[in-house]
């Protein structure tokens, strides 16, 4: 009876924490979606034409609208790429069943308001449907204009390469084989 109480008691901590890192990466999703909406709806309503210099010549806002994906590619498939970023959006969902790790709850949080960032524009913004343009506006020397959401994925993927190098699944339980003996120990 109380190897079972103490099981349970493993079981029912385990599920609390797996709840708290869904709050975490809802809460990271929509706090980064939200920041990523309010600065495009800024950027289309303040930005003209002509560059706006924040940093010198390091970081400035201009305003383009894409129709593409990374560095302008595939244009003329932005139905396409719509339809790509849906199927992201529910696999990484997916996914976030599996988070065991704090790390790995910020950057599918993270993956999941870029995406999702990127989306809003494909769906709700000229020319139709599935066809919007997103909003770039941020411009560093010698790299495409890009935006929040992008940011977002990248500090995602960084993260994700991180917890790999690590070895560090997306459960957050490393196998006994690969810790060190004191920790396996423990």
């Amino acid at each position: 009876m109380q190897a079972a109480r103490g099981a349970s008691l493993t079981d029912t901590e385990r599920s609390g924490g797996n709840r708290s890192r869904l709050g975490l990466i809802v809460g990271v999703a929509v706090c980064a979606w939200a920041v990523d909406l309010v600065t495009k709806v800024v950027a289309v309503h303040q930005l003209g034409n002509e560059p706006v210099k924040l940093v010198g010549s390091l970081l400035q806002l201009h305003l383009t609208r894409n129709a593409g994906a990374a560095f302008s590619t595939g244009t003329s498939m932005t139905a396409a790429i719509a339809l790509f970023g849906c199927v992201a959006f529910v696999g990484v969902c997916w996914l976030t069943r599996k988070v065991g790790s704090t790390v790995w709850a910020w950057a599918l949080g993270l993956l999941l308001a870029g995406i999702a960032g990127n989306l809003t524009d494909r769906f709700f913004r000229d020319p139709a449907p599935l066809r919007g343009h997103v909003i770039d506006f941020l411009e560093l020397p010698h790299w495409p204009i890009f935006n929040v959401a992008d940011v977002c994925i990248n500090v995602a993927a960084a993260l994700i390469v991180i917890q790999s190098v690590r070895g560090v699944p997306l459960s957050g339980r490393r196998d006994a084989t690969d810790q060190d003996p004191a920790e396996a120990a423990r």
